[in-house]
């Protein structure tokens, strides 16, 4: 299956971006804690290098725990801060004020030796669609700010938000890159949500999900549909014995493939299946 989605206005959206970073003391990046390489646009490197950066790892709570420590620490080895965080509840949210001061002490410092008193942090929210930044930033401002969604593109200009005296973000539109290299990379962001769902066969990519679960998380799919094991028979099939399952059916009782695809995707993007983390580092 391969996967490629950009959009023109994600063309304009990093020009913006790349015309903003001057005014920039530090990259926020959100990434998926379930993807967490394959949700990092290569272009936030480029356009973000000789800022203090920080990844948040948002959605940490869809992934698996084990492998969110893994993550944390690979990117600490690079030099990133790092926070794992759920924007929805707000879990880890508190320790990001500590962070950015940390992050940001030589900005800081050289601003108190100029005698610059009080000039606000400005950071830089950026990462691919549907990630959770508008859901961050509100959660974070603890007002509703922004706009949010839960399909990609909500988040289409930019935006300047004051949240103290001491920090002030820029949130910006999602944008992903012109072409996928690795093919797995495209359904990674495709199953998390990242790619509008209208331009994707659900069913194959359903199909590519019950092959990543049989080989990473056996099981899991027995134990959530109340079927026999999958291990040795197709995925198209294992879809049908979804559908039979969850009486998802056609005419004269012909098992709908394509329902139980839906059902399936979205019971892994909600968490229904467990904590699942796609790609290790």
């Amino acid at each position: 299956m391969q996967v490629q989605w950009y959009p023109g206005h994600m063309t304009k959206a990093k020009r913006m971006m790349q015309e903003d970073i001057k005014l920039i003391d530090l990259v926020i990046e959100l990434i998926d804690a379930r993807v967490p390489l394959s949700s990092r646009n290569p272009d936030i490197d480029e356009i973000g290098k000789n800022k203090a950066r920080l990844i948040l790892m948002n959605k940490s709570d869809l992934a698996d725990s084990a492998s969110n420590d893994k993550w944390v620490e690979y990117f600490k080895e690079k030099g990133f801060f790092v926070v794992k965080i759920n924007s929805k509840s707000g879990e880890g949210i508190k320790q990001i004020n500590g962070i950015i001061a940390e992050a940001c002490k030589e900005k800081i410092e050289r601003d108190r030796r100029r005698g610059i008193l009080n000039r606000p942090v400005r950071a830089m929210v950026v990462g691919i669609p549907n990630v959770g930044k508008s859901t961050f930033i509100n959660s974070y401002a603890k007002k509703a700010c922004t706009k949010t969604g839960n399909k990609p593109g909500v988040t289409k200009g930019k935006q300047w938000i004051k949240l103290s005296k001491t920090l002030e973000l820029l949130d910006t539109p999602g944008i992903l890159w012109p072409k996928f290299e690795d093919k797995q990379v495209g359904i990674n962001l495709a199953l998390t949500g990242s790619i509008n769902d209208e331009i994707l066969n659900i069913t194959e990519l359903a199909m590519e999900l019950v092959k990543i679960l049989k080989e990473k998380y056996n099981g899991v799919i027995e134990e959530r549909y109340d079927i026999e094991s999958i291990t040795d028979i197709q995925e198209i099939k294992v879809l049908e014995n979804i559908a039979v399952a969850r009486a998802c059916k056609l005419k004269g009782d012909v098992p709908d493939i394509d329902k139980a695809a839906r059902i399936f995707i979205e019971d892994f993007r909600s968490g229904k299946l467990g904590r699942i983390t796609l790609e290790q580092p």
